[in-house]
């Protein structure tokens, strides 16, 4: 197992075959990995170069290279990490065909499971071929693999007439996991990481559910890290688009952990910047709280997702400094999680603090008010985003609706001029708006404002439940024909039969689906002698309910 935190580029967000259709390539790749040499140059440090996935030939197994994409295999790539010291790494896909972007192997046939697209670990030839695949990568310098959308309840026909879906699912885990520790032993400086299929219980599509057990702790001894979700946005209404998937992350960190999994060992895939459907879209959009979010949660294994290429030289110093910290702080201090539950709205941090309590300590208020906590040490505000000043008042913090702050403890900790985010403004207060929403036809729901405020904005927020009364999350598909939320969750607010427009963040086409729309209205842009209709909507197609809330906001 790992020794101390790592760095991992992984090259998926700058291409996406899933939730977009940029298809990985040598060219793609290459330019990535120059431009990973271009910042480590620069000071960011990244230990090891992950090729995500659909490398791989529809029938080779693993074992050749898909063309015309990679004409001369990955020879180019390999010997360039290799003499400048990155470590290569590898995304395969455990035991299944990956949305038929990959064949059954011949060697494979007497494992595979006709009704699932997945093979057996316990029965025929495909977990021989396949450590021993892993095997072959080893001696071409690949250090790191990591593990994806495992199906652990796949066996051949005949096993199925004769064996419990729980024996089938525990003789694949015990096959999978006694296979992995052996090839560990015999490769002792392979790293292994998991992804999707290795939660008991699918936990991480929400973040209103209750705490409860899905992790399985044996897979601890199997692999280093294991990730706890793709970034999407939480289920806590946010202004700020970005603030919402840094909200899932940490939720799903502060789940895992409520989980009984070590802080250094959960993998939380928070860093994502690119120009693909998967992170949304966002480019650069609110970096640096993000990186600092990703760094903070404690996690061993660090990566970083997407285009290298956006971000400048200027961009890379201020990465380095930020990153050499937390690294530091990860192998010699202590992380931990305060405060409240991310997912209830409720303001919380994570703390990494040295012997003599010096170090960071990040915290976020999701909520849509101006929030206090008491943190664990005294220090400075170091980092924020703009509008609301933060207060520190001894050891008692407060921030804005949806703001995030880093505060040092310590002089290497405070005297590192890291400013403000200043695409992520914070208003200076909020106040709630007492208002009746009404059902007015199938999902929609409507209210009036007579009493208009003087200045600043008015938000809206829409939540959208079950007939249940749970969080119901809508997509309208990926990128590029996928039909934008914007067109599904409206928010529509008119006075003296005029549409007055609004303002919102959340207008993408979202994979992962949404269950709320937060919007604004500049009031300068109404008359205060007339009142406002607000009128909120869905297309969802299942039976759901809405509910409204207004909240009057100031900025400086």
């Amino acid at each position: 197992m790992l020794t101390h935190p790592i760095s991992v580029y992984i090259n998926w967000a700058s291409y996406d075959e899933l939730s977009d259709n940029v298809e990985l390539d040598e060219a793609l790749a290459m330019r990535q990995l120059e431009e990973l040499l271009r910042l480590r140059d620069l000071g960011v440090r990244f230990d090891y170069y992950l090729m995500d996935a659909f490398w791989f030939a529809l029938d080779g197994g693993y074992r050749t290279w898909r063309t015309p994409h990679w004409p001369d295999g990955p020879d180019r790539w390999l010997k360039r990490c290799l003499e400048t010291g990155v470590k290569p790494a590898l995304w395969v896909a455990s035991n299944v065909t990956v949305r038929n972007k990959l064949n059954c192997h011949p060697v494979w046939r007497d494992s595979f499971d006709e009704t699932t697209n997945a093979m057996c670990c316990f029965y025929g030839g495909f977990l021989q071929h396949f450590i021993e695949t892993l095997e072959l990568w080893y001696e071409r310098g690949v250090r790191m693999y990591k593990f994806d959308f495992a199906n652990f309840g796949a066996a051949p026909s005949h096993l199925r007439e004769t064996m419990l879906p729980s024996e089938i699912r525990a003789a694949n885990i015990s096959a999978f996991q006694g296979a992995l520790k052996a090839f560990r032993r015999s490769h002792p400086e392979a790293v292994l990481i998991a992804y999707n299929g290795f939660e008991e219980i699918h936990s991480q599509s929400r973040t209103d559910q209750p705490l409860r057990k899905s992790i399985d702790h044996r897979w601890l001894d199997t692999f280093d890290s294991i990730y706890c979700g793709d970034p999407r946005p939480a289920d806590v209404p946010a202004m700020n688009f970005w603030r919402s998937k840094d909200v899932y992350s940490d939720h799903m960190v502060w789940f895992y952990q409520n989980n009984n999994v070590p802080l250094e060992r959960i993998d939380n895939s928070g860093f994502m910047i690119g120009t693909t459907g998967t992170c949304y879209h966002r480019g650069t959009a609110a970096w640096k709280g993000m990186l600092i979010l990703g760094l903070a949660r404690g996690g061993w294994v660090n990566t970083y997702y997407g285009n290298l290429e956006l971000l400048t030289a200027e961009d890379a110093a201020w990465f380095a400094q930020v990153q050499q910290r937390f690294l530091r702080l990860q192998k010699h201090g202590h992380t931990f999680s305060f405060g409240g539950v991310p997912g209830k709205g409720e303001i919380y941090g994570f703390a990494a603090l040295q012997e003599d309590t010096s170090g960071f300590i990040s915290v976020v208020n999701p909520s849509q008010k101006i929030a206090s906590i008491e943190i664990p040490a005294q220090g400075r505000v170091i980092f924020c985003d703009a509008g609301f000043e933060p207060q520190l008042d001894g050891i008692t913090l407060t921030l804005g609706p949806e703001q995030m702050a880093l505060v040092g403890v310590g002089a290497a900790y405070t005297d590192i001029p890291l400013g403000k985010q200043q695409d992520v403004i914070i208003p200076e207060s909020i106040t709630p708006i007492e208002a009746n929403f009404t059902p007015d036809g199938d999902k929609v729901i409507t209210t009036k404002l007579n009493i208009l405020p003087e200045n600043g904005n008015l938000r809206f927020i829409m939540r959208q439940k079950n007939a249940w009364g749970e969080i119901k999350r809508t997509t309208g598909g990926s990128p590029p024909d996928g039909i934008s939320l914007g067109q599904i969750f409206k928010i529509e607010v008119s006075q003296n039969d005029h549409l007055i427009p609004v303002t919102i963040q959340y207008d993408k086409a979202i994979w992962s689906g949404l269950s709320w729309a937060v919007g604004e209205v500049d009031c300068s842009l109404l008359t205060r002698d007339s009142a406002v209709s607000i009128r909120l909507s869905t297309t969802e197609r299942e039976n759901v309910t809405l509910s409204g809330e207004i909240y009057h906001v100031v900025y400086r």
